[in-house]
């Protein structure tokens, strides 16, 4: 596979992991007698921001209200962002005394709106609560769970059982399929009003992302793709996706065959990717836009203008 990098969103070391500190029993009493520790606030899978200009994460201190009632065995080391120490905590139920200007939202909507690394990081922060919430008790005997490794591990407190479980991911393939100077993009119904973009689908036991890329392609549009090539990786915490991004090749003569998950499938050159109108094409801070403007940008030797 040849690699290609385009930039994506939520990439970067943004975070310090630094892995080797969640190995202290006293990581949590360490991180309150830090100068300047940040902490990060959940609730459930929301997260608490600043509204100004612009949306912000809503750091904590060490003293603030919130974090001193916030149960400290449930807390977990995100690592060092900005070159400060920061941690993931639930907010406890009922909580007061929130900042007057802060609140609790949705990372999706926020993700136009953060600066860059923020967006990364909560993108690292929400993963990881939804893969805490789904893991509260043992998949083998059903007993509770308790976190470790400064909450990247939870084990199975039952003396008879001690499974651990690490945080996992969903990996996904997303291909742009182009027979060189039109692009297969398709619909799923439940889109707004003329949106298009790339294919996707999850990787199956057993398959490699090239064989997953074929066959996702074949299975939603009937068109036999080949060539294919990797360009980058986005996480995608909606749940805990990581996705996958490719280009392939195909020939635009294949009749297309929908198998019911997309609505829609077209080949557009690329003044039709360029003209506003009736084509929505994907966010840009999705890697399907981005897959999209390298395919264009190879295409034309121009740039695709920004927009929705």
């Amino acid at each position: 596979m040849t690699a290609e990098h385009d930039g994506n969103p939520f990439s970067g070391a943004w975070l310090e992991r630094r892995a080797q500190e969640r190995e202290a029993e006293d990581w949590a009493e360490q991180a309150l007698a830090a100068a300047g520790t940040q902490f990060l606030v959940a609730s459930g899978t929301r997260h608490l921001v600043r509204r100004g200009p612009t949306a912000t994460i809503a750091f904590l201190d060490a003293a603030h209200p919130l974090v001193r009632a916030a149960d400290q065995a449930q807390w977990l080391l995100l690592g060092w962002f900005g070159g400060v120490r920061c941690v993931l905590l639930e907010a406890p139920p009922g909580s007061s005394g929130l900042p007057d200007d802060a609140q609790f939202e949705e990372l999706r909507p926020l993700l136009t709106e953060l600066p860059e690394a923020q967006a990364a990081l909560l993108t690292c922060a929400r993963a990881l609560q939804i893969w805490r919430e789904r893991h509260r008790h043992c998949g083998s005997c059903g007993a509770p769970t308790a976190p470790r490794q400064a909450g990247h591990c939870l084990r199975c407190t039952s003396s008879a059982c001690g499974a651990e479980y690490f945080p996992r991911l969903d990996p996904a393939v997303i291909v742009l399929v182009s027979d060189g100077e039109y692009a297969l993009l398709g619909r799923q119904a439940a889109w707004p009003p003329g949106r298009y973009s790339t294919l996707a689908g999850f990787v199956e036991p057993g398959e490699s992302l090239e064989d997953t890329v074929i066959r996702e392609v074949r299975e939603e549009t009937g068109v036999h793709a080949r060539a294919a090539r990797y360009f980058a990786s986005q996480p995608w915490p909606f749940p805990a996706s990581l996705m996958l991004g490719f280009h392939a090749t195909a020939d635009r003569g294949e009749p297309l065959q929908l198998d019911g998950e997309l609505e829609d499938a077209r080949w557009f050159n690329a003044a039709e990717l360029a003209r506003n109108g009736a084509l929505l094409l994907p966010p840009p801070y999705t890697i399907a836009r981005r897959l999209i403007n390298a395919w264009y940008r190879r295409t034309t030797g121009a740039a695709l203008e920004p927009r929705a």
